[in-house]
């Protein structure tokens, strides 16, 4: 193993450098703010999400405080980490330097992996977890060791902390695992202990869900109809499609899994990893869903390729190559390695009347900053006596998440809003003699108040449409109940 570790720690290197290029730059993007803003208030649950994903947040905290590439550094140390399994696996499968080279060079190519290990979500944990799953399984064969199982039970119970899609990893392993040795895995105990642990370790929220009526089924409701609804089916698995290079090495592997003579007692793995990607079809789900499978086809199709051209061993960096340079263009616009300025040249977007239209992950980014300034200017301003009897109320999570976040530092009060798990934090002070309304419409502001005073209309020239063009008011004089207010839009909490 010491012979291969220069070339794993070379490739690890090269991905913290380009991620860390990334991770400094813009600002914090609104599901980062949520993810932050709930690590305040640490449970065994979120409306939104399992609980880890705020333990993590806490971590990050403690250790770098609201820093953007303090927080960025755990998905992308979960991306390095996924780097070196993958590599660790083509050892498992019988590959060697070459093979864990084009499986490093992989990982390295696949463009929507830079997405996913910069921004504070649990996306690259998710993915980290199904990698390391795979891992386990395949000592587990190799070595039949037990304790590999006792892993792997602990490795999806974690996994359910952080995301429940990884449930459909499990259902693949599953049906796999009835093609491994005819299904001999099923008679073993170990593999009932390790599902125990898993169900003990996922406990705490399963406990959660029970005592807050199921928020999971509530959201899947509101993602399945403001989201999912939305995706055609042939989207899945036309986004395969995009990466074709990688997409190769993936099918090789996926070939070599089911049908191979070399990786035959692997067979399970790679029916695991069809029925995988066939069940999120499926179920409609989003094609980044599917991303977690592919260390696992990139380790075995790295090792397909070496045996095939064993014969032509310098062809392998002819094909790293080409696998590896057609991605180095696009990467900017995955992470935002780029200046703002220099990134709008890069991809040629025009201005128009004042504004730049990003994509959606980086127009995310922007405008909060602005907004907790202009939020503090207005707050300063009040009487001390308003100010010591003062409520933020703002429309959606991503705002909420600014005003707490980043308007720590201004020493701004906590804000309430209605939307996801902000709405369980509460409303605060429902006797507050004023309220500064941020992003809520006219007729939702006048709705609840009788004295509603327009203080301005916030723009940004590159912010998310969402967030560009949203009002700013003072309110005074509550005439509904605001209690009664709050509890009645319990059902409307992900709209």
């Amino acid at each position: 193993m010491k012979k291969y570790v220069p070339i794993i720690l070379f490739l690890s290197i090269v991905k913290f450098i380009i991620q860390l290029l990334g991770n400094r730059n813009y600002g914090f993007h609104r599901d980062e703010l949520l993810h932050l803003s709930v690590s305040e208030h640490l449970d065994w649950g979120f409306m939104e999400f399992p609980p880890l994903i705020a333990v993590i947040g806490k971590i990050s905290y403690w250790l770098f405080g609201y820093s953007l590439i303090g927080v960025r550094l755990f998905p992308t140390l979960a991306g390095i980490a996924i780097l070196v399994l993958c590599c660790l696996m083509v050892k498992e499968l019988g590959g060697k330097s070459k093979a864990i080279l084009v499986a490093g060079i992989s990982v390295l190519a696949f463009l929507p992996f830079y997405r996913n290990h910069t921004l504070f979500q649990p996306v690259a944990f998710d993915q980290l977890f199904w990698t390391l799953g795979f891992y386990f399984i395949i000592r587990f064969i190799n070595v039949q060791n037990n304790f590999f199982l006792i892993l792997l039970g602990i490795t999806f119970g974690v996994g359910l902390m952080n995301k429940y899609t990884i449930v459909v990893w499990a259902f693949g392993l599953f049906v796999g695992l009835f093609f491994y040795q005819k299904g001999s895995l099923f008679k073993n105990k170990w593999l009932y202990i390790s599902v125990l642990i898993s169900l003990l370790i996922f406990s705490p929220n399963i406990i959660w869900q029970i005592q807050n009526n199921f928020p999971l089924f509530q959201h899947l409701h509101a993602l399945n109809e403001n989201q999912l609804d939305t995706i055609k089916p042939m989207e899945f698995g036309l986004e395969q499609l995009n990466f074709p290079f990688t997409l190769t090495i993936s099918l090789f592997g996926l070939f070599a899994l089911i049908f191979g003579r070399n990786l035959k007692k692997y067979r399970s793995i790679g029916i695991a990893s069809l029925v995988i990607f066939v069940t999120m079809w499926l179920l409609n789900s989003k094609a980044y869903y599917v991303f977690a499978i592919y260390p696992i086809l990139f380790a075995a199709g790295a090792v397909k390729v070496e045996t095939l051209l064993q014969k032509k061993p310098n062809w392998v960096y002819i094909i790293a190559a080409v696998i590896l340079i057609p991605s180095v263009y696009f990467i900017p616009e995955l992470t935002p390695v780029l200046p703002i300025n220099k990134y709008v040249k890069y991809s040629q977007k025009k201005e128009q009347n004042g504004r730049v239209e990003l994509t959606g992950d980086y127009a995310d980014m922007f405008g909060w900053e602005e907004q907790v300034k202009l939020v503090d200017s207005v707050y300063q301003a009040l009487p001390a006596k308003e100010k010591n009897n003062c409520v933020l109320w703002v429309e959606n999570y991503g705002e909420a998440g600014a005003l707490k976040i980043l308007g720590n530092k201004y020493g701004l009060p906590n804000p309430i809003s209605r939307h996801g798990s902000f709405w369980t934090w509460g409303y605060r002070n429902k006797d507050a003699e004023v309220w500064i309304s941020l992003g809520n419409e006219k007729q939702s502001v006048e709705y609840v108040f009788d004295e509603v005073e327009l203080v301005k209309i916030i723009t940004h020239k590159y912010a998310i449409g969402e967030e560009n063009g949203i009002p700013l008011y003072i309110c005074r004089k509550p005439k509904v109940d605001i209690a009664k207010w709050w509890i009645d839009y319990e059902q409307h909490v992900f709209n």
